[in-house]
């Protein structure tokens, strides 16, 4: 709830708008796998199908090891859990903001009615592709433990990254979503960027491949590899070695918030109008 109070705007009352969201949120996550037989078991799948992919191609194809603490060195699927767990955050990430670039130009009789508070519209997605994470995250913390024996302390940590991916990924969908009723080119541009965004970050390789004079700054300048460190911190690791980067990332996305928000709401008036 607190975490939904800092991605609504302070001036509408908030009660409200939070449960609006809620409602609009499910209504999404119903709509997506409307009629069919697995209905929202297919976020898990397509997750689960990731997982085995990677852990195939790069455990067993390319025989890539991993040591972690905690996990057996000779397991060829620790590197697959390894790599899901930087994972889930960017899918959560990309899915949300993809959707949310287009949530205003696919709703223009919302735009049009007045009284909808049109700052909820890039929510729905964000929240509902973050939510659709959490079946990956809950079967990759089942199978850590089946392998390691171990559930850490340190998965209480979590909702502390969930605040800088839910900042960074709303602040870049607002930004988007405003964007895109005047330029319909950035869904189109914003696909290339987030595969050149995906490779520059540490997520299927780690970070100590990076040059050492380049790592810090890719942390600097790259929130989600510093949630994605956090993520295998918490969940496979057991201890926090990353404070200082979550700490830069949580800054620099919380800039990115209020400079999106900030944006969206200068470009609001004028959505109806375009539309």
């Amino acid at each position: 709830m607190a975490s939904l109070k800092l991605l609504l705007p302070l001036s509408e009352p908030q009660w409200a708008q939070v449960g609006l969201l809620k409602t609009l949120v499910q209504r999404d996550m119903d709509a997506r796998y409307k009629g069919s037989m697995l209905g929202n078991l297919w976020p898990l799948l397509n997750q689960l199908a990731q997982l085995l992919i990677y852990t195939y191609v790069f455990a067993i194809v390319l025989r890539v090891k991993l040591s972690l603490k905690g996990l057996p060195a000779d397991n060829s699927f620790v590197f697959g859990l390894w790599l899901f767990a930087g994972l889930v955050p960017w899918i959560a990430f990309s899915g949300g903001i993809t959707q949310a670039s287009g949530s205003v130009v696919g709703q223009p009789n919302l735009v049009k009615k007045v009284v909808f508070p049109l700052s909820l519209l890039p929510l729905v997605p964000i929240l509902s592709s973050f939510l659709e994470s959490t079946f990956g995250l809950m079967a990759l913390i089942v199978f850590v433990v089946s392998i390691s024996n171990t559930l850490h302390p340190t998965l209480l940590l979590l909702p502390l990254v969930w605040i800088p991916q839910l900042l960074l990924t709303a602040g870049l969908g607002y930004l988007t979503a405003g964007l895109t009723v005047f330029i319909r080119d950035i869904p189109q541009t914003l696909g290339v960027l987030l595969n050149l965004w995906f490779y520059a970050t540490p997520l299927i390789y780690p970070a100590d491949m990076i040059p050492p004079p380049f790592q810090q700054w890719v942390f600097w300048l790259n929130p989600l590899a510093a949630i994605g460190e956090m993520y295998r911190d918490t969940i496979l690791v057991g201890q926090v070695t990353h404070w200082g980067e979550w700490g830069v990332a949580t800054a620099t996305s919380l800039g990115l918030f209020l400079a999106g928000f900030w944006c969206y709401k200068k470009l609001r008036p004028a959505f109806a109008d375009v539309l």
